[in-house]
Protein backbone atom coordinates (compact mmCIF):
# COMPACT_ATOMS: atom_id res chain seq x y z
CA UNK A 1 0.00 0.00 0.00
CA UNK A 2 1.01 3.29 -1.34
CA UNK A 3 1.34 5.98 1.89
CA UNK A 4 2.57 9.67 1.14
CA UNK A 5 5.31 11.39 3.96
CA UNK A 6 5.87 14.98 3.87
CA UNK A 7 8.48 17.10 6.02
CA UNK A 8 9.59 20.83 5.27
CA UNK A 9 12.36 23.13 5.33
CA UNK A 10 13.11 26.64 5.66
CA UNK A 11 16.03 28.92 4.53
CA UNK A 12 18.33 30.91 7.26
CA UNK A 13 16.16 34.23 6.06
CA UNK A 14 12.67 32.24 7.38
CA UNK A 15 11.70 34.67 10.42
CA UNK A 16 12.04 31.78 13.14
CA UNK A 17 15.49 31.24 11.68
CA UNK A 18 16.68 34.46 11.70
CA UNK A 19 16.17 34.46 15.62
CA UNK A 20 17.53 30.81 15.95
CA UNK A 21 21.14 32.23 14.59
CA UNK A 22 20.92 35.21 16.92
CA UNK A 23 20.02 32.98 19.67
CA UNK A 24 23.18 30.70 18.92
CA UNK A 25 25.50 33.11 17.87
CA UNK A 26 25.46 34.89 21.02
CA UNK A 27 25.70 30.89 22.96
CA UNK A 28 28.76 30.66 20.56
CA UNK A 29 30.55 34.35 21.87
CA UNK A 30 29.71 33.26 24.92
CA UNK A 31 31.57 30.02 24.72
CA UNK A 32 34.53 31.22 22.97
CA UNK A 33 35.32 33.34 26.33
CA UNK A 34 33.80 31.12 28.67
CA UNK A 35 33.15 27.71 27.80
CA UNK A 36 31.95 27.05 31.11
CA UNK A 37 29.38 29.77 30.05
CA UNK A 38 25.29 29.00 31.24
CA UNK A 39 22.81 30.54 28.52
CA UNK A 40 18.99 29.87 27.59
CA UNK A 41 18.90 33.04 25.02
CA UNK A 42 15.70 33.64 23.22
CA UNK A 43 15.38 35.92 20.47
CA UNK A 44 11.95 37.43 18.83
CA UNK A 45 12.33 39.24 15.38
CA UNK A 46 9.12 41.58 13.95
CA UNK A 47 9.65 44.42 11.07
CA UNK A 48 12.57 46.50 11.72
CA UNK A 49 13.34 44.78 15.45
CA UNK A 50 14.96 42.32 17.44
CA UNK A 51 14.58 41.38 21.32
CA UNK A 52 17.01 39.36 22.98
CA UNK A 53 15.90 38.38 26.14
CA UNK A 54 16.69 34.88 28.49
CA UNK A 55 19.07 33.89 30.98
CA UNK A 56 23.29 34.09 30.97
CA UNK A 57 25.62 33.27 33.77
CA UNK A 58 28.56 33.99 31.86
CA UNK A 59 32.33 35.23 32.62
CA UNK A 60 32.67 36.22 28.72
CA UNK A 61 31.75 39.75 28.30
CA UNK A 62 30.27 40.08 24.65
CA UNK A 63 28.58 43.08 22.42
CA UNK A 64 25.13 41.85 21.66
CA UNK A 65 23.95 44.62 19.59
CA UNK A 66 27.26 43.70 17.11
CA UNK A 67 26.47 39.93 17.07
CA UNK A 68 22.77 40.75 16.38
CA UNK A 69 23.65 42.72 13.57
CA UNK A 70 26.45 40.51 12.34
CA UNK A 71 24.11 37.25 12.34
CA UNK A 72 21.20 39.87 10.58
CA UNK A 73 23.77 40.46 7.69
CA UNK A 74 25.40 37.43 7.58
CA UNK A 75 22.13 35.67 6.45
CA UNK A 76 21.57 38.86 3.76
CA UNK A 77 19.88 41.40 5.29
CA UNK A 78 22.11 43.71 4.58
CA UNK A 79 20.44 46.45 2.33
CA UNK A 80 17.52 48.92 3.60
CA UNK A 81 14.26 48.79 1.64
CA UNK A 82 13.46 44.71 3.02
CA UNK A 83 11.69 45.98 5.95
CA UNK A 84 14.56 43.90 8.17
CA UNK A 85 18.30 44.98 7.65
CA UNK A 86 21.39 44.70 9.91
CA UNK A 87 21.67 48.96 9.76
CA UNK A 88 18.32 49.45 10.73
CA UNK A 89 16.74 47.37 13.16
CA UNK A 90 16.24 48.34 17.13
CA UNK A 91 17.73 46.02 19.28
CA UNK A 92 16.30 45.58 22.95
CA UNK A 93 18.18 43.02 24.86
CA UNK A 94 16.68 41.81 28.31
CA UNK A 95 18.88 39.19 29.66
CA UNK A 96 19.06 38.37 33.47
CA UNK A 97 21.37 35.79 35.10
CA UNK A 98 20.03 32.09 35.46
CA UNK A 99 18.42 31.49 38.69
CA UNK A 100 19.92 29.93 41.20
CA UNK A 101 17.17 27.14 41.79
CA UNK A 102 18.37 26.15 38.64
CA UNK A 103 21.83 26.35 39.04
CA UNK A 104 21.88 24.11 42.64
CA UNK A 105 20.88 21.60 40.56
CA UNK A 106 23.81 21.43 37.63
CA UNK A 107 26.92 23.29 39.14
CA UNK A 108 28.93 20.28 40.89
CA UNK A 109 30.50 17.24 39.87
CA UNK A 110 27.69 15.58 39.28
CA UNK A 111 26.30 17.92 36.86
CA UNK A 112 22.50 17.06 36.94
CA UNK A 113 20.01 17.89 34.11
CA UNK A 114 18.73 21.34 33.93
CA UNK A 115 15.60 20.48 33.47
CA UNK A 116 13.39 17.20 33.33
CA UNK A 117 12.18 16.31 29.80
CA UNK A 118 12.15 13.73 26.86
CA UNK A 119 14.63 13.13 23.97
CA UNK A 120 14.68 11.28 21.11
CA UNK A 121 17.26 10.46 18.55
CA UNK A 122 16.68 8.69 15.37
CA UNK A 123 18.46 7.07 12.32
CA UNK A 124 17.22 5.05 8.96
CA UNK A 125 19.14 3.25 6.13
CA UNK A 126 17.24 5.24 3.81
CA UNK A 127 19.63 8.14 2.69
CA UNK A 128 23.62 8.33 2.61
CA UNK A 129 23.26 10.47 5.72
CA UNK A 130 20.76 8.26 7.42
CA UNK A 131 18.46 10.66 7.61
CA UNK A 132 14.67 10.43 6.29
CA UNK A 133 14.57 10.96 3.00
CA UNK A 134 11.64 13.75 3.10
CA UNK A 135 13.90 15.68 5.08
CA UNK A 136 16.66 14.80 3.67
CA UNK A 137 15.57 16.32 0.09
CA UNK A 138 14.06 19.33 1.96
CA UNK A 139 17.14 20.42 3.65
CA UNK A 140 19.21 20.24 0.42
CA UNK A 141 16.71 22.22 -1.80
CA UNK A 142 16.72 24.90 1.26
CA UNK A 143 20.07 25.25 1.08
CA UNK A 144 20.33 24.96 -2.94
CA UNK A 145 18.27 27.69 -2.84
CA UNK A 146 19.97 29.99 -0.51
CA UNK A 147 23.30 28.93 -2.44
CA UNK A 148 22.53 30.56 -5.42
CA UNK A 149 21.07 33.31 -3.76
CA UNK A 150 24.46 34.11 -2.09
CA UNK A 151 26.35 33.53 -5.40
CA UNK A 152 23.93 35.60 -7.36
CA UNK A 153 23.27 32.73 -10.02
CA UNK A 154 19.79 33.38 -9.44
CA UNK A 155 20.29 37.28 -8.55
CA UNK A 156 16.38 38.40 -7.95
CA UNK A 157 15.75 36.22 -4.82
CA UNK A 158 15.33 37.38 -1.44
CA UNK A 159 16.49 35.36 1.74
CA UNK A 160 13.46 34.26 2.86
CA UNK A 161 12.29 30.56 1.44
CA UNK A 162 10.75 27.50 2.61
CA UNK A 163 10.87 24.18 0.95
CA UNK A 164 8.71 21.10 1.38
CA UNK A 165 8.76 17.24 -0.06
CA UNK A 166 6.40 14.85 0.04
CA UNK A 167 7.82 10.84 -0.58
CA UNK A 168 5.56 8.01 -1.66
CA UNK A 169 6.19 5.10 0.53
CA UNK A 170 5.54 1.41 -0.30
CA UNK A 171 5.91 -1.22 2.22
CA UNK A 172 8.28 1.50 4.64
CA UNK A 173 10.86 2.06 1.66
CA UNK A 174 11.05 5.14 -0.67
CA UNK A 175 9.03 4.77 -3.65
CA UNK A 176 9.34 8.32 -5.69
CA UNK A 177 9.10 11.80 -4.94
CA UNK A 178 5.31 12.83 -5.24
CA UNK A 179 5.45 16.13 -4.49
CA UNK A 180 7.74 19.31 -4.16
CA UNK A 181 6.52 22.19 -2.87
CA UNK A 182 8.78 25.57 -3.22
CA UNK A 183 8.62 29.53 -1.76
CA UNK A 184 10.95 31.56 -2.22
CA UNK A 185 10.93 35.28 -1.15
CA UNK A 186 11.89 37.12 -4.61
CA UNK A 187 12.43 41.26 -5.99
CA UNK A 188 9.48 42.78 -7.26
CA UNK A 189 8.73 42.88 -11.00
CA UNK A 190 9.66 39.36 -11.28
CA UNK A 191 7.22 36.90 -13.33
CA UNK A 192 6.33 33.52 -12.08
CA UNK A 193 6.77 31.87 -15.16
CA UNK A 194 10.71 33.49 -14.60
CA UNK A 195 11.21 32.30 -11.68
CA UNK A 196 9.72 28.60 -12.04
CA UNK A 197 12.53 28.44 -14.84
CA UNK A 198 15.33 29.61 -13.06
CA UNK A 199 14.44 27.50 -9.84
CA UNK A 200 13.76 24.28 -11.69
CA UNK A 201 16.75 24.56 -13.75
CA UNK A 202 19.25 25.94 -10.97
CA UNK A 203 17.89 24.52 -7.63
CA UNK A 204 15.19 21.71 -8.44
CA UNK A 205 17.33 20.14 -10.83
CA UNK A 206 20.89 19.77 -9.53
CA UNK A 207 19.52 17.94 -6.30
CA UNK A 208 16.89 15.51 -7.81
CA UNK A 209 18.80 14.86 -10.43
CA UNK A 210 19.50 11.26 -9.43
CA UNK A 211 15.90 10.70 -8.73
CA UNK A 212 12.87 9.94 -10.61
CA UNK A 213 10.58 12.40 -11.20
CA UNK A 214 8.67 11.65 -14.08
CA UNK A 215 5.64 11.33 -11.31
CA UNK A 216 6.52 14.52 -9.28
CA UNK A 217 4.41 17.50 -9.25
CA UNK A 218 5.87 20.68 -8.68
CA UNK A 219 4.33 23.55 -6.78
CA UNK A 220 6.39 27.00 -6.92
CA UNK A 221 5.78 30.30 -5.37
CA UNK A 222 1.94 28.87 -5.18
CA UNK A 223 0.55 32.10 -4.29
CA UNK A 224 2.12 33.48 -7.44
CA UNK A 225 4.28 36.32 -5.67
CA UNK A 226 6.53 36.20 -2.52
CA UNK A 227 8.20 39.68 -2.45
CA UNK A 228 7.34 41.08 1.60
CA UNK A 229 9.13 38.09 3.60
CA UNK A 230 11.33 37.38 6.50
CA UNK A 231 10.90 39.41 9.53
CA UNK A 232 9.02 41.87 8.01
CA UNK A 233 6.67 39.74 6.59
CA UNK A 234 6.15 37.85 9.65
CA UNK A 235 7.35 37.44 13.28
CA UNK A 236 9.67 34.85 14.04
CA UNK A 237 10.90 33.48 17.65
CA UNK A 238 13.78 31.03 19.00
CA UNK A 239 12.81 27.72 18.62
CA UNK A 240 9.70 27.36 16.44
CA UNK A 241 10.96 25.07 14.01
CA UNK A 242 11.70 21.81 15.78
CA UNK A 243 10.42 19.71 13.76
CA UNK A 244 12.63 21.07 10.79
CA UNK A 245 15.26 21.19 13.64
CA UNK A 246 15.15 17.08 13.68
CA UNK A 247 13.58 13.99 11.64
CA UNK A 248 10.73 16.20 9.90
CA UNK A 249 8.29 14.55 11.63
CA UNK A 250 9.31 10.82 10.41
CA UNK A 251 10.38 10.39 14.18
CA UNK A 252 8.61 11.73 17.66
CA UNK A 253 9.80 14.97 19.42
CA UNK A 254 9.92 15.79 23.14
CA UNK A 255 9.28 19.08 22.76
CA UNK A 256 12.44 21.11 23.13
CA UNK A 257 14.18 23.42 21.50
CA UNK A 258 17.84 23.42 20.87
CA UNK A 259 18.91 27.36 19.73
CA UNK A 260 20.41 29.58 22.10
CA UNK A 261 20.63 26.91 24.89
CA UNK A 262 23.97 25.53 26.11
CA UNK A 263 25.00 22.09 26.62
CA UNK A 264 24.07 21.38 30.14
CA UNK A 265 20.18 21.71 28.68
CA UNK A 266 19.27 18.65 27.84
CA UNK A 267 16.48 19.30 25.50
CA UNK A 268 19.87 19.97 23.40
CA UNK A 269 22.84 18.20 24.81
CA UNK A 270 20.53 14.71 25.32
CA UNK A 271 19.13 15.18 21.81
CA UNK A 272 22.14 14.83 20.05
CA UNK A 273 23.22 12.19 21.91
CA UNK A 274 20.39 9.82 21.14
CA UNK A 275 20.95 11.03 17.30
CA UNK A 276 24.82 9.93 17.94
CA UNK A 277 23.58 6.58 19.53
CA UNK A 278 20.77 5.77 16.64
CA UNK A 279 23.15 7.09 13.81
CA UNK A 280 26.09 4.37 14.79
CA UNK A 281 23.65 1.53 15.66
CA UNK A 282 22.48 1.86 11.96
CA UNK A 283 25.27 2.52 10.47
CA UNK A 284 26.95 -0.46 12.14
CA UNK A 285 24.03 -2.17 10.59
CA UNK A 286 22.10 -3.49 13.31
CA UNK A 287 18.95 -2.59 12.28
CA UNK A 288 17.54 -0.41 9.53
CA UNK A 289 15.83 1.83 11.89
CA UNK A 290 15.86 2.95 15.10
CA UNK A 291 14.58 5.74 17.44
CA UNK A 292 15.75 6.05 20.92
CA UNK A 293 14.31 7.86 23.97
CA UNK A 294 16.11 9.49 27.20
CA UNK A 295 14.49 11.09 30.03
CA UNK A 296 15.81 13.09 32.95
CA UNK A 297 14.77 14.75 35.89
CA UNK A 298 15.37 18.37 36.71
CA UNK A 299 18.99 17.79 39.16
CA UNK A 300 19.72 14.17 38.95
CA UNK A 301 22.63 13.19 36.47
CA UNK A 302 21.55 9.74 35.47
CA UNK A 303 18.82 9.21 33.03
CA UNK A 304 15.06 7.78 34.53
CA UNK A 305 14.92 6.04 31.44
CA UNK A 306 15.86 4.51 28.40
CA UNK A 307 14.00 3.31 25.31
CA UNK A 308 15.16 1.70 22.15
CA UNK A 309 12.53 1.22 19.33
CA UNK A 310 13.69 -0.73 16.69
CA UNK A 311 10.16 -1.02 14.12
CA UNK A 312 11.08 -4.72 13.41
CA UNK A 313 14.43 -4.23 11.74
CA UNK A 314 16.61 -5.09 14.26
CA UNK A 315 19.29 -7.99 13.76
CA UNK A 316 19.53 -8.78 17.02
CA UNK A 317 17.70 -8.61 20.03
CA UNK A 318 16.80 -5.00 21.50
CA UNK A 319 17.65 -5.93 24.94
CA UNK A 320 21.52 -6.67 23.93
CA UNK A 321 21.78 -3.11 21.78
CA UNK A 322 20.41 -1.15 24.84
CA UNK A 323 22.98 -3.25 27.35
CA UNK A 324 25.72 -2.67 25.09
CA UNK A 325 24.56 1.06 25.41
CA UNK A 326 24.49 1.28 29.22
CA UNK A 327 27.68 -0.53 29.33
CA UNK A 328 30.01 1.28 27.09
CA UNK A 329 28.02 4.69 27.20
CA UNK A 330 27.45 7.21 30.17
CA UNK A 331 24.23 9.23 29.72
CA UNK A 332 25.04 11.69 32.41
CA UNK A 333 24.88 15.18 31.03
CA UNK A 334 28.64 15.90 32.02
CA UNK A 335 29.59 12.64 30.03
CA UNK A 336 27.52 13.74 27.78
CA UNK A 337 28.99 17.27 27.14
CA UNK A 338 32.69 15.86 27.23
CA UNK A 339 32.11 13.23 24.49
CA UNK A 340 30.52 15.49 21.94
CA UNK A 341 32.86 18.20 22.97
CA UNK A 342 29.43 20.65 23.56
CA UNK A 343 31.39 23.35 25.17
CA UNK A 344 32.51 24.21 21.81
CA UNK A 345 31.67 26.88 19.99
CA UNK A 346 29.98 26.25 16.78
CA UNK A 347 26.44 26.00 17.73
CA UNK A 348 25.77 28.63 15.10
CA UNK A 349 26.37 25.84 11.99
CA UNK A 350 23.39 24.57 13.55
CA UNK A 351 21.04 27.08 13.20
CA UNK A 352 19.24 26.50 9.77
CA UNK A 353 18.82 23.39 7.66
CA UNK A 354 18.60 21.14 10.44
CA UNK A 355 20.95 19.34 13.19
CA UNK A 356 21.00 15.87 12.31
CA UNK A 357 22.52 14.93 8.86
CA UNK A 358 25.20 17.08 8.26
CA UNK A 359 28.69 15.50 8.01
CA UNK A 360 30.18 17.81 5.86
CA UNK A 361 30.17 20.21 8.39
CA UNK A 362 31.61 17.87 11.70
CA UNK A 363 29.28 17.95 14.32
CA UNK A 364 30.40 15.49 16.34
CA UNK A 365 27.24 13.60 17.21
CA UNK A 366 27.14 12.76 12.76
CA UNK A 367 30.55 11.35 13.56
CA UNK A 368 30.47 7.09 13.24
CA UNK A 369 33.22 6.30 15.59
CA UNK A 370 31.40 4.25 17.63
CA UNK A 371 30.26 1.50 14.46
CA UNK A 372 33.18 -0.71 16.29
CA UNK A 373 31.19 -0.94 19.45
CA UNK A 374 27.71 -2.00 18.05
CA UNK A 375 29.21 -4.48 15.41
CA UNK A 376 30.68 -6.41 18.86
CA UNK A 377 27.17 -8.06 19.00
CA UNK A 378 27.16 -8.46 14.93
CA UNK A 379 30.82 -10.09 15.26
CA UNK A 380 30.82 -11.09 19.07
CA UNK A 381 34.27 -9.29 19.79
CA UNK A 382 35.11 -7.86 22.52
CA UNK A 383 38.00 -5.90 21.93
CA UNK A 384 36.18 -2.96 19.75
CA UNK A 385 37.06 0.19 21.09
CA UNK A 386 36.12 3.86 20.50
CA UNK A 387 38.17 5.65 18.36
CA UNK A 388 39.21 8.92 19.36
CA UNK A 389 38.57 12.15 17.84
Amino acid sequence: MIKLFSSESVTEGHPDKVADLISDAILDACLSQDPDSRVACETAVTTNYVLVFGEMTTRAVIDIDTIVRKAIRTIGYDRPGLGFSADEVKIDVRVHEQSPDIAMGVDHEETGAGDQGLMFGFATDETPSLMPLPIDLAHRLAQRLAEVRRDKTIPFLRPDGKTQVTVAYDDGKPLYIHDVVMSTQHDPDMTHEDIEKALHEHVISPILKDYDTTRTRFHINPTGSFVIGGPAGDSGMTGRKIIVDTYGGYARHGGGAFSGKDATKVDRSAAYMARYLAKNIVAAGLAEKIEIQIAYAIGVAEPVSLLLEDFGTAKVPINQIEALIRTHFDLRPKAIIRHLSLKTPFYSKTSAYGHFGKEVVSLPWESRDAVAIFKQLLYNTNDAKIESR
